[in-house]
């Protein structure tokens, strides 16, 4: 099951007179779909997953998700080959993740990067719009239990 938690309220509940709650059910759309893509595509999606809109920078961080193959490889010392296949991967699943992310914001992606980490595990999703949002605001969400993306948010 998802969680959104709301910066600001204790109880996760966004306050009654939340400016900026459009964007933040945008951030959490991202986090959702991201999670099911990846669940979809490598067999096995992040624990949690959160997005972070600054100007024309998107970040999705997701934590975990690595596969059991993966896991091995690791295991063996070979970071550098679950490395390079994850970046050959995201190469081609780099088309269909900017077209979401285009779908569900509106803004068109100029570039996309990928960057998985080991320890701890955490892959970031970077995408690049074209036009950027009002100088020095940041938006976030925080999508937390992410790893059953069907029960849905």
């Amino acid at each position: 099951m998802y969680r959104l938690l709301m910066p600001g309220t204790s109880d996760g509940q966004p306050p009654a007179d939340a400016a900026g709650s459009e964007d933040s059910s945008v951030l959490a759309r991202i986090s959702t779909e991201m999670v099911r893509t990846m669940k979809q595509y490598y067999g096995k999606g992040p624990v949690s997953a959160k997005s972070y809109l600054v100007d024309d920078l998107l970040f999705v961080v997701m934590r975990e998700g690595i596969t059991r193959a993966e896991q091995t490889m690791l295991d063996a010392g070979r970071e550098g080959t679950v490395r390079s296949f994850r970046q050959e991967f995201e190469n081609e699943m780099s088309e269909m993740l900017t077209r979401m992310i285009e779908r569900v914001t509106g803004r068109r992606v100029v570039t996309y990067q990928s960057q998985v980490l080991f320890d701890p595990n955490l892959t970031i999703e970077i995408f690049v719009f074209d036009d950027g949002a009002t100088p020095g605001r940041g938006e976030s969400d925080d999508l937390i239990g992410a790893g059953n993306p069907e029960s849905g948010p």
